[in-house]
């Protein structure tokens, strides 16, 4: 759907971005061979409209603290491994939401690719039927979460604030991952789809049984930050609304999403904070005048295109990330006081919800996709996660409903 004058339209899925290098490998894959050949837990899968990466096994893995250091730290290694002709220069994995926690981060034993992304033909499988679900925080608490950032908002302590509530899910049987992919896959063409293995680690209520991987699974619709030849893109989601199945009313839904104060205000506040945190990054960086509209299969988002050009070639995807992470698309703003009414009012650690999935290579080549439409799948136990955008003007039950559509994504490929 077009927008009104003085916006640049979102073309979702470009410029291209070159897949990590796989040395003297001739031999091309399909998508299709590459989940095939998929080890969940093992085995690190990308797909999005560029390609997909099957990463497998663990020549080292680089769980490292998200800190300020952790982007030239990684960058070092890569750079003596491809010096040293060993092994891939890539690391494939996650980064948590939390500034401090551990980072996934694994250097593959090999590294297949196909060209274009994974595209599952034939009859959808389901990952495992779903016998138990438990909300954390209820409903009414989440509701009641968001009266308080409203307060917050009214006393001037926040201009924004993300709330997230947790979603624990129980099937009859381990999560068959790669179905689950699949039915990502199936559901959102443009989508990020991802199956990662996260850090060892005890495991949450309601997250499996020790000894059992964890496996981070979803189909983002945003792209937090990709590069490519020095060549910067990224693209913020803010501002959302439920689609619905009746086309008209669907239709009417993304007009009033576009024209939407607190929409765009919210929308407004993610883009002037995303172009502070690029901008000492970049020699250049192009904003378009207003957001456009994005469709996902089950909510309509703003989008803005942000394009840039690094100013110094040492630049690494993985600095970029973290130059813009958390951005106030899932944390708010600002960014520290945000944080602060986050740990107060989530009652479940995020873990690596709303941090960033993604790939970065020896020459900072990467693309890193914002964790969201993601769940952490270990045996018969997956944690799902959605968060909404609190702004003045913002409504609880709406807030709640937002919510509730953004995970339906993933319960609908659970079979839920």
């Amino acid at each position: 759907m077009a927008a009104g004058g003085g916006t640049t339209r979102v073309q979702r899925g470009t410029p291209p971005v070159a897949l990590p290098r796989t040395g003297e490998r001739t031999a091309v894959d399909s998508p299709a061979s590459l989940l095939a050949a998929l080890r969940p837990g093992r085995d690190a899968l990308w797909s999005s409209p560029r390609g997909t990466v099957l990463a497998q096994g663990a020549a080292e893995r680089l769980d490292l603290p998200w800190t300020a250091d952790l982007p030239g730290a990684v960058a070092d290694r890569l750079r003596a491994v491809a010096a040293g002709g060993r092994g891939e220069p890539v690391v494939v994995g996650a980064l948590p939401f939390r500034i401090g926690d551990t980072a996934s981060l694994v250097r593959p034993e090999a590294l297949r690719r196909a060209p274009g992304r994974l595209s599952p033909s034939g009859p959808a499988r389901a990952a495992q039927a779903v016998v138990h679900e438990q909300p954390a925080p209820s409903e009414d608490a989440y509701r009641d979460a968001v009266r308080s950032a409203l307060d917050l908002l009214a006393a001037g302590a926040l201009e924004k604030v993300v709330l997230a509530r947790a979603l624990d899910l129980r099937t009859e049987g381990p999560v068959d991952v790669r179905a689950l992919v699949a039915a990502l896959a199936r559901h959102d063409e443009e989508a990020r789809v991802f199956a990662v293995p996260l850090a060892p680690g005890a495991p949450a209520r309601g997250d499996g049984a020790p000894g059992e991987p964890r496996v981070l699974v979803g189909a983002s619709p945003e792209l937090l930050v990709s590069l490519t030849a020095g060549r910067v893109l990224a693209t913020p989601l803010a501002g959302s609304t439920a689609r619905s199945s009746d086309p008209v009313e669907d239709a009417a839904r993304a007009r009033a999403l576009l024209a939407s104060d607190k929409d765009r205000r919210e929308h407004a506040l993610v883009v002037e904070a995303m172009v502070r945190s690029l901008g000492p990054w970049c020699s250049e960086l192009a904003v378009p005048d207003g957001p456009e509209l994005v469709a996902t299969p089950t909510v309509w988002h703003l989008a803005t295109r942000l394009e840039g050009r690094t100013a110094d070639p040492s630049t690494t995807s993985l600095h970029l990330a973290g130059a813009l992470h958390p951005t106030p698309a899932v944390g708010g703003t600002p960014s520290g006081a945000a944080r602060s009414a986050i740990e107060r009012l989530e009652p479940v650690p995020r873990g690596y919800y709303a941090g960033a999935v993604g790939w970065c290579d020896a020459a900072g080549d990467g693309e890193w996709a914002v964790t969201i439409r993601s769940g952490v799948v270990r045996g018969s136990a997956v944690r799902l996660h959605a968060g909404a955008g609190i702004v003045r003007g913002s409504d609880p039950d709406a807030e709640l409903a937002e919510t509730t559509a953004k995970l339906a994504l993933l319960r609908s490929a659970l079979g839920a």
